[in-house]
């Protein structure tokens, strides 16, 4: 055999190593981004990081870092156990989102149970959400508004339940988040525009019709939201 078809047997299993390499890297990257999709990440930096660190693994209990005598921070150990029990990370965000994607982070990732998502709601504002849904309100999340204004609605938060309706109608591709909402969706939506019909009413419950009369004129819009203006929303909602 001629010296120029010699086979390069180190240079073969150096390639195939590589190939070997490259192939686990693909399938380790593809699982973790399956995974992170699972998860419903708030935004694409968080997707990346997660991908990006597939590689990771944790720690076992096994593992050290080598002994050492001396300890790392010799003013912890006089503290207290039960002062150091007390140290850990906010449960929520100190700062309030700006834009979709930070509001759903801070929707899944700080917000468990719907009496706390029912607060963070109205803490926002209406004003708030529809700046931060003038796009477009994210798939699903319309909906989960509705049951979660429903089943936490309170009385006294008539007027900040409604102008939340109002703002969020008033953003872009609404009606087609309104065409995706499930039956039971819709039955919330309902069911809660009936209750802000039932708190308007009573609130307009004076002894005569020209009583009735000036108290519509002397409640404003920042107060109470009118029938006719109800009425319209739930055209809006589709609920009617």
């Amino acid at each position: 055999m001629e010296e120029n078809e010699t086979l390069d047997f180190l240079a073969l299993e150096r390639e195939l190593q590589t190939a070997l390499a490259l192939d686990e890297k693909h399938k380790r990257e593809n699982d973790a981004k399956f995974r992170a999709i699972h998860q419903k990440v708030g935004s694409y930096e968080e997707f990346r990081d997660i991908v990006l660190a597939s590689h990771l693994k944790p720690l076992d209990l096994r593992d050290k870092l080598g002994t050492r005598s001396q300890p790392w921070n010799t003013c912890a150990r006089l503290k207290s156990t039960k002062d150091s029990a007390q140290v850990g990370l906010p449960k929520h965000s100190n700062s309030q989102p700006k834009t979709a994607a930070e509001f759903s982070r801070d929707w899944r990732r700080y917000y468990s149970t719907e009496p706390e998502k029912y607060g963070f709601l109205l803490n926002l504002g209406a004003q708030l959400l529809g700046n931060i849904f003038h796009a477009e309100i994210g798939f699903g999340l319309l909906g989960e508004f509705l049951v979660i204004l429903c089943d936490q609605f309170q009385p006294t938060d008539s007027q900040a339940v409604s102008r939340i309706l109002l703002h969020l109608s008033q953003t872009q591709r609404f009606g087609l988040n309104v065409d995706f909402l499930s039956g039971r969706e819709r039955e919330k939506g309902l069911r809660l525009f009936q209750r802000l019909r039932q708190e308007l009413d009573g609130s307009l419950q004076p002894g005569s019709e020209a009583e009735l009369e000036a108290a519509e004129e002397e409640c404003g819009a920042g107060e109470m939201i009118k029938v006719a203006m109800l009425q319209q929303l739930m055209e809006a909602y589709k609920v009617r």
